[in-house]
């Protein structure tokens, strides 16, 4: 069998940002199947080229980057030419590549790929697997991004034309089954769940990363990290607000890694208040996340407080509960029942620096709590979001799918 993938963000190990394809596709190649991946050369984090061939492979998997436009965090108009500059790139590239092909997946977010994805299959006659991490354009729309009536009747149009004309659509959340059902009309035979999660065995619990705490010079304060994309999405402003209000407590300390459209205004607001008790770490590739997460006692997940933000499962959280760490979770809905149900962090309702604080600061003054907690949730992730499960479910779905 042999999987061709549009994917405009397809991250390997050695990359930062999410990795759920990479640890899927992984699967099918050890099975001995066949991947290959159509991929931008832009990272979508912070604009850069990628560094190496357009060809590439990855434990066993074929990575085909193609050129987009790169100035993406310029402005709306620039983002969305690189998003239609890939899906033409994509589209012939994908021509090429299905010819031998059994099924053709597209990812949406942006709609645009998951069109390109579409054409390939159809041309080619192959069966369409259209996958949904993210239901746009309404999370564009709820977050201003997305504004005139025309380009919301245009993408709404391409949402619809895209899930009828899947073979059948994956998503990552259980959230999304109901939207697509309720407010889109899909059928549920049409919809097949394979939920985010994680590896456990990427992650070292029990580590303390005593050597990424010295070179912060953070070695004995009580460290509280976020890790992530760092857009409009994340309200970090609200993560460093936070740090404000605790810029008079030596033993904690909050740490930013990453990057994303947002990283300069978010920094620049760490300058403007003067803290000191708050610092940017860069972006580090999946396979170092597990020495990050070690030098964290807590960590910290945000979203702006939007109704459509209740219906995600973030990729970070899992991260954060393999690692054995507690989650402060300022994120509303399905991923809040994940935390609870696992007893292995606290909610705190979005866009509340003072209940962030109030939380860091129980955690702090409370260390054996906060390990407690961070093994509660490693059990419960480990039990209920292996990735390996999901891998397997994946390879389960295509074989049937074909």
């Amino acid at each position: 069998m042999k999987i061709l993938l549009i994917h405009q963000a397809f991250r390997t190990p050695a990359e930062g940002g999410g990795t759920r394809h990479y640890e899927l596709l992984r699967k099918l190649v050890a099975e001995g199947n066949q991947a290959t991946v159509i991929a931008s050369d832009v990272s979508y984090l912070d604009g850069a080229r990628s560094e190496g061939g357009s060809v590439a492979t990855c434990d066993g998997i074929e990575i085909r980057r193609v050129k987009q436009f790169r100035n993406i965090h310029k402005s709306f108009f620039h983002r969305l030419l690189g998003f239609i500059s890939f899906m033409v790139s994509a589209f012939l590239a994908g021509w090429k590549s299905a010819k031998d092909a059994d099924v053709v997946m597209g990812t949406s977010p942006p709609l645009f790929q998951a069109l390109s994805a579409w054409g390939v299959a159809l041309l080619r006659w192959k069966p369409f697997l259209l996958e949904i991490r993210d239901l746009w354009p309404d999370f564009a729309i709820e977050m201003g991004v997305l504004r005139n009536p025309v380009l919301i009747f245009l993408a709404r149009r391409l949402e619809c034309f895209l899930y009828a004309r899947a073979t059948l659509i994956l998503v990552n959340s259980p959230a999304f089954i109901d939207y697509l059902v309720e407010q889109r009309g899909i059928s549920r035979d049409k919809i097949r769940l394979i939920p985010n999660g994680v590896d456990p065995a990427m992650f070292h619990p029990e580590a303390r990363g005593q050597d990424i705490r010295q070179s912060w010079g953070v070695s004995d304060k009580f460290v509280v990290l976020y890790a992530g994309a760092i857009g409009p999405a994340n309200d970090l402003p609200t993560y460093v607000r936070a740090a404000e209000l605790l810029k008079d407590n030596s033993q904690v300390h909050f740490i930013l890694v990453g990057d994303g459209k947002d990283r300069v205004r978010v920094t620049g607001l760490i300058e403007k208040l003067g803290l000191t008790n708050i610092q940017w770490q860069g972006v580090v590739g999946k396979s170092e996340m597990a020495d990050v997460l070690a030098a964290a006692d807590a960590c910290v997940a945000v979203l702006q407080d939007l109704p459509m933000f209740k219906t995600v499962y973030p990729n970070k959280v899992f991260d954060y509960m393999a690692a054995g760490r507690p989650t402060i979770l300022m994120i509303d809905g399905v991923i809040r029942d994940v935390i609870e149900d696992s007893e292995g962090g606290w909610f705190v309702k979005p866009g509340n620096p003072q209940g962030l604080a109030d939380a860091v600061e129980r955690l702090a003054n409370n260390r054996a709590e906060a390990t407690e907690m961070g093994g509660r949730a490693r059990d419960y992730v480990t039990e209920h979001f292996d990735r390996s499960e999901h891998a397997q479910q994946f390879s389960d779905l295509l074989i049937k799918f074909i």
